[in-house]
């Protein structure tokens, strides 16, 4: 090993401003900075004040004016409308500054907010874009989110502007939106002055003569110059897609933002500027707007911007196609597409089908991979397979192996080791650090890096009270895992999937890895559900993989053998459901409070992140078929 991973670890955290100093030097600064690291005012700490930036310019003009303006930037590839399409950085430019020449002429200037509601459209990315040209502060939210989750948002945000589109298509459902948004503006007091509306020819809609205008209507404008902007303003407004209580509104700023991006790309990815690069993510979520849109163009690669699903659009070999088809170098994607491509294509048949002899690395994060899955996917692409860890919080990788720095030995279960920037700590609940082994609280020694958010919006009492208050001086993650003997990182869920068996503290992430390695099972849930006696006790939830052929009678006591003999009688594992999908949110993480609640027969809501409300009532049918809940 060349040690380059370990000498940039060890300046991130022993002289920051040297070495987030040196990354800036990629950064196409409108004025410099005279400081790299405000400390005045914990946990408020800013990054690269005094200097000024525009995000726009740094992800278009600037490779239009060093030549680059013909490449391409982003490749839009559309299975559900049987579309391809691609932009340079020159027509993406373009494009981008007549829609900022139109929100200016809609009244939106420099710190105003927009929401943006949108399915995986070139027109997304383009209003993204048009926001960070004028200073505005975009907001995204997932399209399809219900009436009132997207009403909470706009109350908050208060956006001048409102841009959506008259659908979305998920595989081969339509999905219309402005119905969603009319409501969503019922249920709010705050209403914004004008709606604007992409019409999709799947799905055309009436606009509303005193709010509404078209798309078209909105690029009927002329085009506007980049606005450069503090590098502490803020970039964007992210709410986290947390399923109780009032969404978090997540500020990212402009300067520590860039910095962190670029560097990520060289040194996370290991990509060059030219190479494409796959992020099969959802705009909607922190991965798309880092690496669907702001990251790969910031660094001069191509983006790929994907409307379809891993599987069903049209069948397992989505991704492949798409892979083989645009020349992808590096995919990043969630464990829970490849556990879908898994259980249709278990012998991985479908990838023998196209040339994947461009492609270098696959990233995955936003739900823990367990080993089985990752152990396919190396066996099936045969290229390293890259478990990292994330946030929306950070919005970008707190984990990883740094493939650019030093591709370290991959440890299945494990995102390897801390990202330079971040001193990750494991602690109990007295904030004292636990020995290697040992599963515990992660936080995070302040400041924390560039790019990580900088406050709540309008909320900077909850910002100290939810992140900085249990640990001072450190920044509570809420998730749980521990350090091997290593050093290795393995994070084993959140707080809340840590479940006390008779005062025993177990991670269902352990168990799930157990349960994954079944050579039957293609995907798996645990959750701790209610016991008179124990207090909580493990059950798990399997799907399994196409062809399987076991009934739950069978594939159950098999299950219950293996938790027992690779983690012990400690676990109390005893009862494992057959279930032909697990309740999931759109980006992909399992909504195993959900089910813990189904399990033990207590009220709640549907989460309004959720995918398919109907998976629900299969898995309350399941349960009732194996005697839950108990009372």
């Amino acid at each position: 090993m060349s040690g380059e991973y370990e000498r940039a670890y060890r300046e991130a955290v022993d002289d920051p401003e040297t070495f987030w100093g040196r990354a800036a030097a990629d950064v196409p600064w409108h004025r410099n900075y005279n400081r790299v690291l405000n400390r005045d005012n914990p946990p408020f700490y800013r990054w690269f004040e005094g200097g000024s930036v525009n995000s726009c310019y740094a992800a278009l003009d600037i490779h239009c004016e060093n030549g680059s303006g013909e490449n391409t930037a982003l490749i839009y590839d559309s299975p559900v409308t049987d579309t391809r399409k691609k932009y340079t950085y020159k027509e993406l430019r373009d494009l981008v500054a007549r829609c900022a020449g139109g929100l200016l002429k809609l009244g939106v200037a420099k710190g105003d907010r927009v929401v943006i509601y949108m399915p995986m459209i070139p027109e997304a990315v383009i209003a993204m874009l048009a926001c960070a040209r004028i200073g505005a502060i975009h907001s995204v939210v997932f399209g399809g989110f219900a009436a009132r989750e997207l009403a909470t948002r706009i109350e908050d945000a208060k956006p001048r502007v409102i841009i959506s589109a008259s659908c979305g298509i998920e595989v081969a459902r339509i999905i219309p939106y402005k119905p969603l948004l009319d409501g969503a503006l019922a249920l709010c007091s705050y209403k914004p002055a004008v709606c604007v509306i992409v019409q999709r020819p799947q799905c055309p809609t009436q606009l509303h003569p005193d709010r509404d205008v078209s798309w078209d209507t909105l690029m009927d404008a002329a085009p506007a110059a980049c606005v450069p902007v503090e590098a502490t303003d803020p970039l964007y407004l992210l709410y986290t897609s947390g399923t109780t209580g009032k969404p978090k509104g997540v500020l990212r700023d402009n300067g520590g933002h860039l910095v962190a991006l670029i560097w990520s790309m060289k040194n996370i990815y290991g990509m060059q500027p030219d190479e494409v690069f796959w992020a099969a993510s959802d705009i909607g979520w922190v991965v798309g707007h880092s690496y669907i849109v702001y990251a790969p163009l910031f660094y001069g690669c191509t983006s790929v911007l994907y409307e379809g699903k891993s599987v069903g659009t049209p069948d397992p070999g989505a991704f492949w196609r798409v892979i083989a088809e645009h020349k992808v170098s590096v995919l990043f994607c969630a464990p829970t597409a490849f556990r879908a491509i898994r259980k249709e294509d278990p012998n991985g048949a479908y990838i023998k089908k196209y040339d994947l002899s461009g492609f270098r690395m696959l990233f995955l994060a936003g739900e823990r991979c367990d080993p089985d899955t990752l152990y396919w996917a190396e066996e099936q692409l045969k290229v390293p397979v890259i478990d990292h860890w994330w946030q929306t919080e950070t919005g970008w990788s707190i984990g990883a192996n740094c493939a650019g720095l030093e591709l370290l030995p991959v440890r299945p279960g494990s995102c390897t080791k801390p990202v330079p920037g971040y001193e990750i700590y494991v602690m109990d609940a007295q904030g004292r650090q636990v020995p290697a082994g040992e599963t515990g609280n992660i936080v995070v020694k302040l400041p924390l890096p560039p790019g990580c958010f900088t406050t709540l919006y309008n909320n900077d009492a909850d910002y100290v009270k939810t992140y900085f208050s249990a640990y001072p001086g450190y920044y509570l993650t809420s998730d749980a895992g521990f350090y091997d003997d290593d050093g290795y990182l393995w994070i084993m869920g959140r707080t809340d999937d840590i479940i006390n068996v008779a005062g025993h503290r177990l991670s269902t992430g352990a168990m799930e890895e157990v349960l994954a390695s079944h050579p039957d099972v293609a995907e798996c849930a645990v959750a701790g559900v209610h016991d008179p006696i124990k207090g909580e006790v493990p059950l798990g939830f399997v799907v399994l993989k196409a062809g399987a052929g076991k009934t739950q009678d069978e594939i159950g006591p098999e299950l219950i053998r293996l938790v027992r003999q690779k983690i012990g009688p400690i676990a109390s594992f005893k009862a494992a459901a057959v279930v032909r999908r697990l309740p999931k949110t759109r980006s992909g993480k399992i909504l195993r409070g959900t089910i813990k609640k189904i399990a033990d027969g207590v009220a709640y809501t549907v989460p309004a992140t959720i995918d398919d409300p109907a998976i629900l009532e299969e898995i309350a049918e399941t349960l009732q078929g194996i005697g839950y809940p108990k009372h």
